[in-house]
């Protein structure tokens, strides 16, 4: 492979952008309520509408890349997040923010599963350490955007935290096109072999339809609790999922092959575990800075300055994890990760109103650590369970799994906490936490020994 580092560059600067602007706009709420005259509830579809729609656009964009091919839907992908962003700040009304938030979600959503398709098949020697490289760059936007996004307010007014955008882009477009390899001439095959069909040909659109009904009926009935449960889009996104399994067993062409998940079993699980894995992160990433300043006290840039505990540490251990995959496979990582998550989350159970802060820092520096091989091992473990053909459209499904975690763990921490929070009701979701987290162990534990095979 001719010029590996820049093309892991190329990627990673396109790979950082979901996570960045997913994380960075938070810090803006306060400031849409204030310049568009809306209530919190409206404006936080900034970040809802984002998450739903990268929910879905995840895997559509990752199979029309297997289709299409990756370093071309790659580009489209950097294209749309720039369109998005040099529109977003003239946006003349809320509505139309809506919009350009929900292009750059569909433009930022083809970014991973093409960049992770490319690394699959251009990236055979160290692929783990690859994968690291890429987790410091999506780990760190994710961990690092609020804060960034605090100073573009507090410099520049809201429209930057759009803007910044375009220099990432320009780089990562420059990059792509000179680093990145071609695409094969003819991606798109006939099922039967007999030759090329059009993209559009072999597109599953009654299953896509069907998967984004499935994923708007189940997102919108979880975040529903709490607000009177909404039974009608739970009924939709059952129907809807009952027909797309019938519709994916009975396509030509599925838009997922529905008996692969029980013909390869490994791949299941992966996925199970990963959402398993992000409902417990996200109940820490989320709940500990609320307690941290409504029961402990703490000002925000402290709450900041400790949560960087876990988020910072997690950007240091990708690297080392990436090594010592590439050595002994994901198992082992993940193994170990699973068991520091139940030691945070046990440690958190030992809560009370006057624990010490090195009590405080310590669980988050166990919980930081256990991310950060998270982050790559899930990946290796993925690679080695996806077939090569499909892992674009995988890599996809993979990141819906995380949605559906990110969305589990507010639905979690809405029903433990309630309308106010306590140290004792802290220590209930530690609790509920120590069982997720031990069930993470086992499902580790089912993993491959050793230095996996890649599927495919």
């Amino acid at each position: 492979m001719q010029r590996p580092v820049w093309l892991l560059l190329a990627i990673a600067l396109g790979m950082l952008l979901n996570p960045l602007n997913s994380s960075m706009i938070s810090v803006a709420i306060a400031r849409f309520q204030h310049v568009f005259g809306l209530s919190f509830a409206t404006v936080s579809w900034l970040i809802s509408s984002y998450y739903l729609a990268s929910a879905i656009a995840q895997p559509v964009m990752g199979k029309v890349a297997d289709l299409f091919g990756h370093k071309r839907l790659f580009l489209i992908g950097l294209g749309l997040v720039a369109l998005s962003s040099v529109t977003a700040p003239f946006s003349p009304s809320f509505a139309w923010l809506v919009v350009f938030r929900l292009i750059q979600a569909v433009g930022s959503s083809v970014l991973f599963p093409a960049g992770m398709a490319i690394v699959r098949h251009q990236v055979s020697d160290r692929q783990a350490k690859a994968l690291a490289f890429l987790a410091v760059f999506s780990s760190g936007a994710a961990a690092f955007g609020p804060t960034i996004g605090g100073v573009l307010l507090h410099s520049f007014d809201w429209p930057a935290i759009f803007t910044i955008n375009l220099p990432i882009i320009a780089a990562a477009f420059c990059l792509a096109l000179w680093a990145l390899p071609r695409d094969p001439r003819r991606w798109s095959q006939a099922a039967d072999g007999e030759g090329p069909r059009s993209v559009l040909g072999v597109l599953d659109f009654p299953g896509i339809l069907l998967f984004a009904l499935t994923i708007v009926g189940i997102l919108m009935f979880l975040l529903s609790f709490g607000q009177g449960v909404n039974v009608y889009a739970g009924v939709v996104g059952v129907l809807a999922l009952a027909g797309f399994v019938w519709r994916e067993l009975d396509a030509d062409s599925p838009f997922i092959r529905i008996r692969m998940f029980t013909q390869n079993r490994l791949f299941l699980w992966v996925h199970i575990q990963f959402a398993v894995v992000n409902v417990i992160f996200y109940s820490f990433f989320f709940g500990m800075p609320t307690y941290l300043q409504e029961v402990r006290g703490f000002d925000a840039q402290q709450t900041g300055l400790l949560m960087l505990c876990l988020a910072g540490v997690s950007v240091l251990v990708a690297p080392l994890t990436g090594a010592w995959v590439d050595r002994s496979g994901s198992r082992p990582g993940l193994l170990l990760s699973g068991v520091l998550m139940t030691l945070g989350a046990l440690g958190m159970t030992t809560f009370h109103q006057a624990s010490p802060l090195a009590l405080l820092i310590a669980v988050l520096l166990v919980l930081g650590v256990s991310n950060g091989l998270n982050n790559v091992g899930m990946q290796a473990a993925l690679f080695a369970s996806a077939p090569k053909e499909i892992i674009g459209a995988a890599s996809g499904l993979f990141m819906t799994a995380r949605y559906m975690g990110t969305i589990i763990s507010s639905v979690l921490l809405g029903m433990v906490f309630g309308s106010s929070l306590t140290t004792g009701r802290l220590r209930i979701l530690a609790g509920i936490l120590v069982v997720f987290a031990a069930s993470v162990i086992w499902m580790s534990w089912r993993l491959p020994k050793g230095r996996p095979q890649q599927a495919g």
